[in-house]
């Protein structure tokens, strides 16, 4: 909220009250809390929240004290709930405006903005039989948390899931710990990443939304891409200076300031991208000053960046859930510490099992996994060379055909690992 309203209101005037709060009752729906600026509230009065354009009937109002009271009417300055058999908290929005339905005020209470997810991850239950669980479970998490969205997704590697978007990194384990300890679940979370705009070559001034790396078009038809950028305060004492700032300038920082609180404090002021806080930074950053230093951040806008998707193709199949939206610099990095790490986890097959990074269709690393060896000639003893041969022939005709249909699946291990690479 930017402005707060005045202290008290003209009850003469249309209703006008500012929504503060909201809970959820399972026997009676969202319960309201306001406070009316203007005009009064009564009960089975009609109403209508500006920001939703929806209209109510408000079954019950009351004042809030150590248990809540109900009244036949409310008045200005006065601040109170109101229940109106709403089920859904989306359609309660903190900041949101209540007027009456047949003379409703021309203006709305400024300072209200609409919740906006800043951070998406993927979230998939362990066990695939347990999607309906999990589904529910974000529904009940989604009654006191209006701020959570999420979206039906399938991944190949996965199976079925959800794409969720959240506040911010602390939001996003919030709503996990809550999921393991309210109801049970444990879930895959995949690589968090920030929403981007992309710009496609026809039309170059059309928004095009990218939550999830898949959501990138194709490299030969896209335009540019922007990416959110924050302001980013960074207080620590006068000895760490120059290792926060390697940090920073590693995470594609540029400093803006550097001030002297005291002798021995410095406050240092970065633009930096988004996506780069949003895995590690915190701890890298804490890691780093030893335990002494401060993190605050703000949003500044989108900038254009150069930034890439880049694939892992596992025996010429790409692994959607490990795509991810790299900057091009540190796109060969990446892809090749993936690549290198996959090799190592995932066991050996009947059969070579190439490993791929790749940007559209330019591989940028590879690595392979060995066969697991099996000596066709072993039961050969002496003889004719051409004899050995033909097994041996027989063999690689046998491989390069498994090669063809076999599949490979990747271990939880596995998958985890990778994930904590994208840091």
């Amino acid at each position: 909220m930017t402005e707060s309203p005045p202290p008290s209101g003209d009850p003469k005037k249309p209703l006008q009250a500012l929504i503060f709060d909201s809970v959820y009752n399972p026997f009676r729906g969202i319960e309201t809390y306001f406070r009316v600026i203007n005009g009064s509230i009564k009960k089975n009065q009609k109403i209508k929240f500006l920001a939703t354009d929806k209209s109510y009937g408000a079954d019950e109002v009351g004042t809030l004290n150590l248990k809540q009271k109900p009244k036949p009417e409310i008045f200005a300055g006065d601040v109170g709930y109101l229940i109106t058999g709403i089920k859904e908290a989306k359609e309660v929005k903190v900041g949101d405006t209540i007027t009456d339905f047949d003379s409703p005020t021309n203006e709305a209470i400024s300072g209200f903005e609409d919740v906006k997810p800043m951070v998406f991850a993927g979230i998939y239950p362990v066990d695939t039989e347990d999607y309906e669980e999990l589904r529910g479970a974000m529904e009940k998490l989604q009654l006191n948390d209006a701020s959570l969205v999420f979206v039906p997704e399938s991944s190949a590697a996965l199976g079925f899931g959800f794409r969720c978007g959240f506040l911010g990194m602390l939001h996003m384990e919030i709503v996990q710990e809550r999921l393991e300890r309210e109801f049970g679940m444990t879930v895959i979370t995949t690589v968090p990443n920030v929403s981007y705009h992309a710009f496609s070559k026809k039309n170059p001034d059309e928004i095009i939304l990218v939550n999830n790396p898949s959501d990138l078009p194709d490299p030969s038809s896209l335009d540019r891409v922007e990416e959110p950028f924050i302001k980013a305060s960074v207080i620590t004492k006068s000895d760490f200076i120059g290792n926060v700032m390697s940090l920073c300038i590693e995470k594609r920082g540029v400093i803006k300031s550097q001030t002297y609180l005291t002798t021995t404090r410095v406050e240092l002021i970065f633009d930096m991208p988004l996506a780069e806080i949003v895995f590690d930074f915190y701890d890298r950053l804490k890691t780093v000053s030893k335990g002494y230093a401060s993190f605050d951040y703000s949003p500044i806008g989108l900038q254009q960046s150069k930034l890439v998707r880049v694939d892992i193709l596992l025996n010429a199949k790409p692994i959607d859930a490990l795509s991810a939206l790299i900057h091009t610099d540190n796109a060969y990095r990446v892809g090749k510490k993936i690549c290198e790490k996959l090799k190592e986890l995932i066991p050996r097959q009947q059969f070579d099992v190439p490993i791929q990074a790749a940007i559209g269709t330019k591989i940028i690393a590879r690595e392979t996994i060995k066969a697991v060896r099996k000596d066709v000639t072993a039961k050969c003893y002496g003889g004719d060379i051409t004899r050995k041969r033909k097994l041996l022939e027989n063999q690689k005709k046998g491989k390069k055909r498994m090669r063809q249909v076999g599949s490979v699946e990747i271990p939880q291990e596995a998958f985890m690992a990778v994930l904590k690479l994208n840091d």
